[in-house]
């Protein structure tokens, strides 16, 4: 069959009739909440000039990869749920799976980026001017977004080329599984799958922990002041990489197990992956970063009992 215009019926829901509408809250609720809670703080750091910082401006660009990612799937979420068949177009699921996999891989170099901008802050302060000016942000911002979507497309575009034997997938959503449908994946193909999955994740990961290692180390050999600085400009980011690896995590079990997992421990899996970070990344940042929490209570009329300084305009 001609991948091009064939329908992929989507079968990863349990009892989509009896729960038809459970489904359709729950996905609605988490959406709305997902749309504010981060468009809550891509504004707050685009008004505020005190937040015009490096590290701010990657916390925005991880919310805006947020928006993209739950709107690329929401949305068909909610559509399905109500409808009588799930299935998607192959051209759709491959869009989808380019969503999944570029913006999964360009939160690991934004997070990447900000371990670099805190180790500049932490460890060579007198240099973090010079070495994080806007220009550099600029870069590391085009590198974390252009390169997973120019590995990423790639892989897809080849896959969109290969025919597919089976129409039912045991998903809800596009990802990785969907290739067991192909009558045949080359081996060069797979090869390119594990080289971009080494470049866009497993390399950031092990980047990010070596420099927090480094971070850790210098602080500790100060005074306890900057070892506790350290701690609290870090562990929101330790926090949401842990959450992104979750992702990862659990989109590499689903795809290997699929068959010997219960549908709906299937399910639940699959929802985690387009729940968890999307939902908890705004939320860690607003109640872990100082700042922006500080202007969260500002927002909605609560005065700290620290009564911070009144942001610069």
């Amino acid at each position: 069959m001609n991948g091009t215009h064939v329908l992929i019926i989507l079968g990863g829901f349990v009892d989509v009739e009896k729960y038809r509408y459970i489904y359709f809250v729950i996905l609605l609720i988490v959406y709305v909440v997902i749309i504010c809670c981060n468009c809550t703080i891509i504004c707050l750091i685009w008004i505020h000039r005190n937040l015009h910082e490096p590290m701010y401006f990657f916390i925005a660009a991880l919310s805006l990869n947020s928006l993209f990612y739950s709107t690329a799937f929401y949305p068909k979420l909610i559509v399905d749920v109500l409808s009588h068949q799930q299935s998607i177009s192959h051209a759709a699921c491959m869009f989808q799976m380019f969503c999944f996999y570029t913006l999964a891989a360009s939160d690991f170099f934004l997070l990447a980026a900000m371990a670099y901008d805190r180790y500049v802050s932490i460890c060579k302060p007198l240099q973090y001017a010079t070495i994080m000016c806007t220009t550099n942000v600029a870069i590391l911002l085009a590198f974390a977004w252009l390169l997973p979507a120019i590995k990423v497309g790639l892989a897809i575009y080849f896959n969109t080329k290969i025919k597919m034997c089976k129409l039912v997938s045991g998903g809800i959503f596009c990802n990785n599984s969907v290739n067991k449908l192909q009558c045949m994946k080359p081996q060069i193909l797979t090869i390119y799958t594990v080289f971009v999955f080494i470049n866009c994740e497993i390399l950031p990961v092990l980047f990010i922990l070596y420099t927090y290692i480094k971070i850790f180390i210098i602080s500790y050999r100060r005074c306890g002041r900057a070892w506790k600085k350290a701690a609290e400009t870090c562990l929101p980011h330790l926090m949401v990489l842990i959450c992104f690896s979750c992702l990862v995590m659990f989109d590499v079990v689903v795809d290997k197990l699929e068959s010997d997992l219960p549908k709906t421990t299937r399910l639940i899996m699959m929802l985690q992956i387009v729940m968890y970070n999307p939902l908890f990344n705004p939320i860690i940042y607003g109640l872990k970063m100082k700042q922006i929490w500080i202007h969260i209570k500002l927002l909605f009329g609560s005065r700290s009992k620290s009564n911070p300084a009144r942001p610069a305009r």
